[in-house]
């Protein structure tokens, strides 16, 4: 484990046990009545709270229950597999190859989601991408993280998730910024080939695609791209981590956003124009 990654859920274990403190005096409750309605030692109760030991679910279960505080449970729950789990060193798995970071998000997640939102802000999402377009992506990050060159096998695994795409009951609503269509990965032909291929998907029936165009009035900005699958979990991709967020307050201020961006972006004709004006211009 890294020093960040630790100091990292020492911070979300810390903010749990403060949380779990509140409950308590909310309660009326002394430390040593909540250990004995709990069955635990009230040297423990103290550890948690100061965030010195991690509870486990059913520490948060039945600490719920002695409060009356049933309504808190699901969101501590959250906080806590957020402490157990909420980073993944991307940097440190990719010394196993890009085939291996691929995997933060796996298949059976993908398999289980109904609704997907996806908002990206400098590239075109990985469902998306032609297989010319990913390898030039994934070949810069194998470069710049020095990993080694699967290059390859990560193109298959990304292009085995594509088939999610055409399972029945699947929706996918994205929001794209209009930088994402500019960003070129790879040769200009490999950029006209991902554009052509993104027309080719707006006109299924179940992918809603809206563009954000440069220098519009907005009512969001959001400062780095995410995936939401459904209500549960939120995905985000940073250089050196792939980041899930499973609180439930914090997954309603991501949906929030989302509707702010959708709220900026065009669809249609309009969305259509923007990427064939972008086409145009590499052509020229």
């Amino acid at each position: 484990m890294t020093g960040k990654r630790k100091g990292s859920v020492e911070q979300v274990r810390r903010e749990l046990g403060g949380r779990l403190r509140e409950v308590r005096r909310a309660a009326g409750l002394t430390g040593r009545q909540l250990a004995a309605a709990t069955g635990q030692h009230f040297t423990r109760v103290s550890k948690i709270e100061n965030g010195v030991q991690a509870p486990t679910e059913r520490d948060v279960r039945e600490w719920c229950a002695a409060c009356a505080a049933a309504d808190q449970e699901a969101e501590l729950i959250a906080v806590l597999r957020v402490a157990d789990s909420a980073s993944v060193e991307s940097r440190r798995e990719s010394r196993a190859g890009m085939r291996r970071v691929l995997g933060a998000h796996t298949l059976k997640q993908y398999e289980k989601t109904d609704l997907f939102r996806i908002y990206e802000h400098n590239m075109i999402p990985g469902l998306f991408q032609t297989a010319e377009y990913s390898a030039a992506i994934l070949s810069f990050w194998i470069s710049f993280l020095r990993a080694p060159n699967d290059v390859d096998q990560a193109v298959a695994v990304r292009m085995e998730r594509r088939q999610v795409l055409q399972l029945e009951g699947k929706r996918f609503v994205v929001v794209l910024e209009e930088q994402a269509l500019r960003t070129l990965f790879g040769s200009a032909e490999t950029q006209v080939g991902q554009l052509g291929h993104l027309l080719e998907l707006m006109s299924l029936p179940h992918i809603s695609l809206g563009i954000i165009p440069l220098m519009t009035e907005r009512t969001g900005v959001g400062a780095t791209g995410f995936w939401m699958f459904d209500d549960s979990l939120v995905a985000l991709e940073t250089p050196t981590a792939s980041i899930q967020v499973t609180q439930p307050s914090e997954l309603g201020l991501y949906a929030r956003m989302f509707d702010a961006l959708q709220d900026s972006a065009v669809y249609g004709k309009e969305a259509r124009a923007l990427i064939v004006g972008v086409l145009n211009e590499i052509d020229a």
